[in-house]
């Protein structure tokens, strides 16, 4: 790892395969695009495309997609690190027709033991938790074991060190249960100085899918920023001084497909880059409107000229 590594994510990797025929159903579907993703991934990508050092910690299966994924991050200027493969395993895989593009049918295929819930302790060294500027750790990663008791015991030694970054990332497919969900989100909120998630995630990680309502339960354990988004109606931004609501970019939405992971991204360039709690959300939105009006998800990450760019005409 290079020393002056700023980002490290944590959690899913997968090959994503999107269908090239706009429109087409899945028995219409003829080719399909190939492109490494997983929102943790994806994170890491947006953010090394806005210029940072980013690294995620995760683990593919020992098949070609598994060197597919690491080739692909390298090209993407990700440092894989901490990207090992698990030999016997296989890369989970997510197919993706665009029927209707603004709201594509998924099919995961992630044959159980998955390779990227394989995480195992000390595979990532103290010095790096605790030295790394923006800490994200998706949710998710907390659903399985060995990975859901490394990731703890990584929050644990990260102390709650600014940038400590939970993103509330609920997907039941990863869960025995809801109740199982909310137990391990919960219990990780005590470790975040921040957290990201829309009004369901929040509902699974504090009680209460209200914006307003989620956000206090957040700031109420600990956290001191939390951001709620809201889909078309923007973001909630709360912390000590109050509430803000950050307005969604003007775009046609085309696919929302990594639109988040963008968002993500993007929120670390602003952290990264020492901007105002406002600023950097509202940079992270316009990031994730960019990628809403495009097909792909990796590949479509902006680069920072083109977000200045929208945030520039939507104040004007």
């Amino acid at each position: 790892m290079t020393p002056e590594l700023e980002l490290l994510t944590v959690g899913r990797i997968s090959i994503d395969l999107y269908c090239d025929q706009v429109g087409a159903d899945w028995v219409a579907a003829r080719t399909f695009h190939k492109a490494v993703g997983g929102s943790p991934t994806n994170v890491a990508i947006a953010a090394a495309r806005l210029g940072h050092r980013a690294a995620v910690y995760t683990k593919v299966g020992g098949d070609p997609f598994g060197a597919v994924a690491r080739a692909q991050l390298r090209d993407f200027g990700v440092d894989v690190t901490f990207v090992t493969a698990e030999e016997t395993l296989l890369t989970p895989l997510a197919f993706a027709v665009l029927d209707p593009p603004e709201e594509p049918q998924l099919l995961f295929r992630r044959e159980p033991p998955a390779p990227d819930l394989q995480l195992h302790p000390g595979e990532v060294g103290a010095d790096v938790l605790y030295g790394v500027a923006v800490f994200w750790v998706s949710a998710s990663a907390l659903s399985q074991e060995p990975s859901g008791s490394t990731v703890e015991r990584m929050l644990r030694a990260r102390a709650r060190r600014a940038h400590t970054i939970l993103d509330l990332d609920y997907r039941p497919s990863f869960w025995g249960s809801r109740g199982d969900a909310t137990s391990r989100i919960g219990a990780a909120v005590e470790h975040a100085t921040i957290a990201v998630g829309n009004r369901e995630e929040c509902a699974v990680a504090v009680g209460s899918g209200d914006p307003h309502e989620a956000a206090r339960r957040l700031l109420e354990r600990g956290v001191e920023l939390a951001i709620v988004k809201l889909g078309g109606e923007g973001v909630l931004l709360v912390d000590s001084g109050g509430e803000r609501a950050i307005p969604p970019p003007e775009i046609d939405v085309l696919c929302g497909l990594g639109a988040g992971d963008a968002f993500g991204g993007a929120l670390c360039h602003g952290l990264l880059s020492g901007w105002s709690p406002a600023r950097a959300v509202s940079f992270a939105n316009a990031a994730g409107g960019i990628v809403a009006s495009r097909l792909l998800c990796s590949e479509a990450m902006p680069y920072e000229h083109e977000v200045l760019e929208l945030v520039q005409g939507s104040v004007a």
